[in-house]
């Protein structure tokens, strides 16, 4: 597993690129949220509604944004998560999580996240405060 202990002000931890957003994606996270808004999973509705095709849940990507710290569950938890969204994300994006390291003190860890298509434009950003557990590393 790796560690946070050392990490240097400044410095990223390991980036995420998922798989290609994918309609079945969003029919699950539909059902496992309770959003059907069908705006995520029906073109139809989403072109009705104004938009160009079917766009994810924006939870759907924070969630994910998430996964950019599990490796790091025995030593630290997220106590606040604050993000915005920035753009949309559509069927066949591939988002990009990153996670950067602003302040570390004996309590607490704080990181800027963002999430990224592949075209590089941010769809999400914001700020993740971690607390140290009594597992953290000395």
């Amino acid at each position: 597993m790796n560690s946070l202990k050392g990490l240097p002000v400044g410095e990223s931890l390991e980036e995420i690129t998922l798989p290609p957003v994918s309609r079945i994606d969003l029919i699950k996270y539909a059902g496992a949220s309770g959003d059907y808004n069908p705006i995520h999973t029906i073109d139809e509705e989403a072109e009705k509604a104004g938009l160009p095709g079917v766009i994810a849940h924006g939870m759907w990507t924070m969630g994910n944004l998430a996964k950019l710290f599990t490796p790091y569950y025995e030593e630290a938890f997220m106590e606040n998560y604050a993000i915005r969204f920035k753009g949309m994300v559509f069927i066949d994006d591939v988002i990009t999580l990153h996670a950067r390291l602003e302040d570390d003190n004996d309590e607490k860890m704080s990181f800027e996240v963002n999430a990224e298509n592949q075209d590089g434009r941010a769809v999400i950003t914001g700020t993740v405060v971690l607390k140290k557990t009594e597992a953290f590393p000395t």
